[in-house]
């Protein structure tokens, strides 16, 4: 009786640590994709206050994205050195840290600085926290956890745009910056108090590995993000060559270096290859759909900011309902599956919205296809990100999360950039018949993005 009672307790013990880790790492997760997403409502307010340009105002939302591009694989190296939570914790800091400075800003430039500073910190936070993640909860149920964590992090894509603009209009566009503050404090408290700590390799960083690989993703992310808002190309493209070259540079160095801080046997395993591509094209079909869909309801539906947020809901609420169901899918029949089902239902969400759409149509002939879109994403989110991780070493789950990330950035970006190169090739800005005409291409090429994704799905092999 006794010895059935110590049993209890230990698994109820289990069972609310679990639950306590997958809070906090979530938690970070929705942090860093929350002030992306956050920004966005409140840049009109921060034009008028600061009296500066759209093309200037880009550099306080894009320094975010890029900064966390560019130094993420440096920090996810410390952290599988000196400690996955201490890194974590370490980047919520610095995140809240960058959150006051950006509150405090009385210019643009030093809004841009302050950004730079956030997104050292949100770098860390959400590979950390899939490697605190992955390696605290067993893999028969890393699925389910892994689709509750995604479904978390995409809440943010719902309530950050909505909130942000409920806060500006009630408060000041600083508020969305001071917001982070108590949360940052109350994560790194508990995170300290709750989260297992782990190690990956502890192998020291190259100096020289890790400006490559800064300058090589700044490079690359920036050329990608500024090549498509300029009328000058040389500029982004001098800079993008530049970044590829320092990119194969450090890749040329992974070969050869004794302890490498991306070791390229990791690509020998068809499904981390598989997966991270896969994870590529399911990104880029997203964040340039993400680009032009409230756009699309706003010029041509004629929608205002508030009812925008509330018509994306079909496609990012699914985010949150169905990623925790998708990842006991996961689990139950494993990544290859649930991840090409999940690709074709995206790919066929755009193409419906491609082929019925025009200047005149119903918002409500979207509303079928964006949940449709949206139940594919969270499907083959959860299941490409446990394909990735469940393929290395579990010693090496901080660097493949770092590497999954980074396809991950680097698809938005590329898949922004091309959809904004088929807007303008199709259509324009000048009339919503127009607009239309670029929007259904761009639709089109994510709903081919998403196709593509569906090769390399399809070669994921299952687990012994």
């Amino acid at each position: 009786m006794r010895t059935t009672t110590t049993k209890n307790q230990v698994m109820e013990n289990s069972k609310v640590n679990t639950t306590w880790i997958l809070i906090l790492t979530s938690l970070g997760f929705f942090m860093s994709m929350m002030d992306s997403m956050i920004v966005t409502t409140a840049s009109t307010a921060i034009r008028t206050d600061f009296n500066i340009s759209v093309s200037t105002l880009q550099w306080a939302l894009n320094a975010y994205n890029i900064t966390i591009g560019a130094v993420l694989l440096v920090g996810v190296s410390l952290g599988e050195r000196i400690g996955r939570r201490r890194i974590y914790n370490l980047g919520i800091f610095i995140f809240t840290l960058g959150s006051v400075f950006c509150a405090l800003s009385n210019n643009i430039n030093a809004l841009i600085m302050s950004r730079v500073i956030e997104g050292i910190g949100a770098s860390v936070m959400t590979p950390m926290s899939m490697a605190i993640l992955t390696q605290a909860i067993p893999e028969s149920k890393r699925g389910k956890a892994l689709g509750i964590w995604s479904g978390i992090g995409g809440l943010a894509l719902i309530v950050g745009p909505s909130l942000g603009g409920f806060i500006v209009a009630k408060l000041a566009w600083q508020w969305i910056f001071w917001i982070n503050v108590p949360i940052g404090i109350i994560a790194i408290y508990f995170s300290k108090r709750l989260l297992p700590e782990s190690v990956g390799s502890s192998d020291k960083t190259s100096p020289l590995d890790s400006v490559l690989i800064v300058l090589a993703s700044a490079g690359i992310i920036w050329s990608l993000s500024e090549i498509t808002s300029v009328n000058n190309l040389l500029i982004p493209m001098a800079v993008g060559t530049v970044g590829l070259i320092l990119g194969i540079w450090f890749v040329r160095r992974q070969r050869i270096e004794a302890k490498p801080m991306i070791p390229l046997e990791y690509f020998k395993s068809s499904t981390f290859t598989d997966g991270n591509i896969a994870t590529f094209l399911l990104y880029a079909a997203m964040y340039g759909v993400v680009f032009f869909l409230p756009q699309f309801l706003q010029v041509v539906g004629k929608a205002n900011a508030f009812t925008t947020g509330l018509e994306i809901l079909p496609w990012t609420g699914t985010l949150v309902l169905v990623a925790p169901f998708a990842g006991r899918a996961v689990d139950k029949f494993g990544e290859k599956m649930i991840a090409t089902i999940g690709l074709i239902c995206q790919g066929l969400g755009y193409l419906l919205i491609a082929i019925f759409i025009n200047n005149q149509s119903s918002y409500f002939v979207m509303v079928i296809p964006l949940a449709l879109a949206g139940i594919g994403l969270s499907m083959a989110g959860p299941a490409l990100q446990k394909a990735v991780l469940g393929a290395v070493d579990p010693r090496a789950i901080g660097k493949a999360s770092g590497i999954y990330n980074v396809f991950r950035l680097l698809g938005g970006a590329m898949g922004t950039t091309i959809s904004v190169i088929a807007f303008y090739q199709f259509g324009s800005l000048i009339n919503t018949r127009l607009f239309t005409s670029g929007f259904r291409a761009a639709m089109l090429l994510a709903a081919i993005m998403s196709t593509l994704g569906i090769v390399f799905s399809v070669q994921i092999k299952k687990k012994n």
